[in-house]
């Protein structure tokens, strides 16, 4: 057995790379269900934090409390390098910039079925575009 294990991921999307009892390790690399203009639902984990690292690009982390129906968003342009934690039971997606990547920590097998969607009207998508777009125009 190797006394060190390497990973290098270089595909867009979302991939799981190192999954152990209890935990696992994933990469989020920037693709086009990361562009805020595509982002048309939230998701919510009922049995795991989970901790987004921004290693490279611009991301913006978007989370929701969700009361009669209607999601009121918090929105946080991420550095590079600090630790974000998403707790449990707190609705949330990311916008990436292409290029972005994001290195996510959480329960093992959460992406096979710990999660549930609420999907965002016409509306509230509209408004997350502008307040994301804000942000990122912040860094250009």
């Amino acid at each position: 057995m190797a006394l060190l294990e390497k990973y290098e991921i270089k595909e867009k999307g979302y991939d799981p790379f190192l999954i152990r009892e209890g935990w696992q390790v994933a990469q989020l690399n920037a693709d086009e269900n990361q562009r805020v203009e595509n982002i048309v639902r939230i998701d919510i984990h009922y049995q795991t934090d989970e901790v987004f690292v921004l290693t490279k690009g611009n991301a913006v982390l978007i989370t929701a409390a969700i009361t009669d129906n209607e999601p009121r968003f918090e929105l946080e342009l991420m550095q590079p390098g600090i630790t974000y934690n998403v707790p449990v039971k707190t609705w949330h997606n990311i916008a990436m910039q292409e290029g972005s990547e994001v290195i996510i920590v959480e329960k093992d097998n959460t992406h096979l079925g710990d999660f549930e969607f609420f999907d965002l009207s016409k509306e509230k998508q509209s408004q997350l575009v502008e307040r994301v777009n804000e942000l990122f125009n912040k860094v250009i």
